[in-house]
């Protein structure tokens, strides 16, 4: 079996279908006036016109809700199920799922007790008149929650849980790979589904355009029906007072999915791929992935995981809350994922009205990975570049010195610029200037001017270009190239080269044992031909 010669060639000879799309999402669905202290006091005393505020009153709303979910299942037939310990919710839906033949509706309905937010009483004492008086403070606490596992007609499997005590705070589970699937059944575009994707799709453009259409108006109006539906646990005139349910992304997952056409050399790649790419979750490389600075602040963890279930290896890039996995998915096709935990790790908001900034998060994120992974996969740069990049340049009137390749000013400089090359919005002199500072071993920052300059030099070689109407760089596709060539091959070929040459160390490994042989072999040259060695 012949094999592709990079992870380029793979990708563009290949791959038989591409999508890209949302997978699945997670929101929290809360009624925002009734998450803080003064919120809660406000509707008791203000809306309900309560003459003192205590969890007492709470107890009632609780009951009525619980009782309307009793009565709803009984009216459908079902019971409310306690999920057995030990056993995955999601496996017992996919039971009931195994069962369903309608369009929609209801599978069942589960309940199990879950740590979540609550408000208590706790008692008071007046620091004047001595008596003591309640006051609501929020806390934690366990208390049961109703699982509405369902099928919607438009976006396929769902669950919609509620929490059955003040403030009855809910999450909604959807699936992007499910309501696409039900839309090309509906347009009766015949297709052949992956778990969890598509394998082949009869009409691939219009396919990719019901994906890109899933938008937060859709996941909202869904979320607005089954509400209507299913039991709720504040009256119609709380609703109607404005104390409304709210969208909130809690987590969100983007994919890219590249089925290729022959698995067998798809796993091979992917596993080469892998050991290529080991380092990329180094800090300063994660910023390629996410396009986000990671400072010493920074919370969470950076790094890469290489995980092997069975046969199946998977990489796993960290940047916060956030993650990348890629994998090579039923051995079928290439799945790169970007699972944001929290918005907030990339200046978005949390309302679901923010998926379109979202999505342009993640969907970058995988295409970044990919680039990268293709660039240094086969970085390689002719003689002819390595020669010119090296030697000073004159361009439209402007001169500049040449980028020395054992440099170690040119190494840092490549280096840095890599930290920032897949920022959205690119990067300016002030933010290159510290991480450059970091590579040079520098305990202050770098001055304006000599970023200036070090921009200038970058720019008349063709390795960075200013985005039209800022002040703002991106590397270009030859920079990437070249930055990457460089301090590859200087990290992983000339620096541990020079240092297994050195007569000073003991350890010998395979390049002394050569440089050895070479260099009796000149000794010996040179005593044949009678010359001074």
């Amino acid at each position: 079996m012949s094999l592709p010669q990079s992870l380029s060639t793979l990708l563009e000879n290949r791959v038989t279908l591409e999508l890209e799309g949302i997978d699945r999402m997670y929101l929290n669905v809360i009624i925002p006036r009734l998450q803080s202290v003064g919120g809660v006091v406000g509707f008791f005393k203000k809306h309900r016109n309560a003459l003192f505020v205590s969890s007492a009153l709470m107890d009632p709303i609780s009951k009525a809700f619980a009782t309307a979910v009793e009565a709803y299942a009984k009216k459908h037939q079902m019971s409310v199920m306690r999920f057995p310990s030990g056993q995955r919710k999601d496996d017992i839906a996919k039971e009931h799922l195994a069962q369903f033949t309608g369009k929609e509706g209801l599978l069942f309905i589960g309940k199990a007790q879950e740590k979540s937010a609550v408000f208590r009483t706790e008692k008071r004492m007046h620091p004047e008149t001595g008596k003591t008086y309640p006051w609501i403070v929020k806390s934690t606490a366990m208390v049961n929650q109703y699982y509405f596992y369902g099928v919607d007609e438009d976006f396929g499997p769902f669950f919609l849980k509620y929490g059955s005590f003040f403030p009855y705070n809910a999450k909604l589970c959807i699936n992007g790979h499910e309501y696409l699937k039900r839309q090309l059944d509906k347009e009766g575009i015949a297709y052949e589904a992956l778990d969890n994707g598509i394998l082949s799709c009869a009409d691939k453009e219009r396919m990719q355009q019901i994906a890109d259409a899933l938008s937060a108006e859709k996941i909202a109006d869904m979320l607005h029906k089954w509400q209507l539906l299913l039991p709720y646990p504040l009256a119609v005139e709380d609703t109607n007072a404005g104390y409304q349910y709210q969208a909130f992304i809690l987590q969100a997952e983007f994919s890219l999915t590249q089925v290729l056409d022959r698995p067998q050399t798809g796993r091979l790649i992917f596993e080469e791929m892998i050991r290529e790419n080991l380092d990329i979750g180094r800090p300063e490389q994660v910023q390629l992935v996410f396009g986000r600075r990671v400072t010493k602040r920074t919370p969470g963890r950076f790094r890469t995981r290489v995980v092997t279930k069975g046969v199946t290896p998977s990489l796993h890039v960290d940047y916060k809350f956030s993650r990348i996995k890629q994998y090579h998915k039923e051995g079928r096709a290439l799945r790169t994922e970007t699972t944001i935990n929290n918005t907030r790790d990339f200046g978005i908001g949390k309302r679901l009205l923010n998926l379109p900034l979202l999505r342009k998060v993640g969907f970058a994120a995988n295409r970044s990975l990919l680039q990268i992974e293709q660039v240094a996969h086969n970085c390689l740069v002719s003689e002819e570049t390595l020669q010119r990049v090296q030697n000073p340049l004159s361009a439209n009137g402007q001169r500049t010195s040449g980028l020395r390749f054992a440099d170690p000013k040119v190494q840092a400089l490549l280096n840095a610029l890599l930290a920032f090359h897949l920022q959205v919005h690119g990067f300016t002199n002030r933010d290159l200037r510290q991480p450059l500072a970091e590579f040079l071993g520098l305990q202050g920052d770098i001055s304006q001017g000599v970023m200036t300059y070090q921009l200038r030099r970058l720019r008349l070689h063709g390795i960075i270009e200013r985005i039209r109407g800022s002040h703002r760089y991106r590397l270009t596709d030859f920079g990437r190239r070249l930055a990457l060539f460089y301090t590859r091959s200087y990290a992983r070929l000339l620096r541990p080269g020079m240092e297994a040459v050195d007569k000073t160390d003991p350890p010998k490994g395979r390049a002394q044992n050569g440089f050895d042989a070479l260099d009796k072999a000149l000794h010996r040259c040179c005593k044949e031909a009678r010359l001074a060695a």
